[in-house]
């Protein structure tokens, strides 16, 4: 299976020079956060897949205009492709913008989540705005991750782990994967395909 991964600054490759050829093959696209309502929209229509989504902490105009075609998974987990998919938007909290939580209240969600996994399966896919604390996020209150992400990764042992919020161009060492325990961590920043049935990264 393979999933067209996006967030955070829509790409003119997928958007102004839109190619079908180039995503032939794509099953499922998993939009990480902050996007424009329109590029979302555009491309669940020009692909015809589905496309599952959290909320980043730009998107508070989803409010009023949400991605028309698509479907927000925050605090859920659905199954798509056969993959079971948690989703937990947002970023820490450093200003009062939307879709911003403290440490405390991401836990909270975490907690309910594990609940809802332990009764439901676990889930295959865990779909984040924010990175786990000290897996390619960074020391700045704007671009930390999550500290309680990582016990439910821990606990969960996705395969893979899907955030956004760190851009490409905020770091010179910049990495796409990485891996937490038995867990491959993604970035999606702009946009990656992954395929499922590649080898897990070693």
């Amino acid at each position: 299976m393979k999933i067209l991964l996006v967030s955070d600054e829509e790409s003119p490759a997928l958007w102004d020079y839109f190619d079908p050829a180039r995503m032939a093959g794509v099953d499922l696209i998993l939009s990480a956060g902050d996007l424009k309502a329109e590029y979302l929209s555009f491309l669940v229509t020009m692909l015809n897949r589905p496309l599952l989504y959290v909320h980043g902490n730009h998107d508070g105009g989803y409010d009023r205009r949400p991605p028309e075609g698509c479907q927000c998974v925050d605090d859920q987990i659905v199954t798509a492709g056969g993959l079971r998919i948690l989703g937990l938007g947002g970023s820490p909290k450093y200003n009062d913008g939307p879709y911003q939580f403290t440490e405390g209240q991401m836990n909270r969600r975490v907690q309910k989540a594990r609940l809802r996994a332990a009764l439901s399966g676990e889930p295959d896919i865990i779909l984040t705005h924010a990175p786990i604390r000290g897996v390619g996020d960074q020391d700045s209150p704007t671009h930390r991750g999550f500290q309680c992400f990582r016990p439910l990764v821990e606990n969960c042992a996705p395969r893979f782990f899907i955030h956004g919020h760190i851009h490409r161009r905020y770091a010179f060492d910049f990495r796409r994967v990485r891996v937490c325990g038995a867990t491959t961590v993604i970035n999606a920043s702009g946009y990656y395909i992954l395929d499922t049935d590649a080898p897990p990264v070693p």
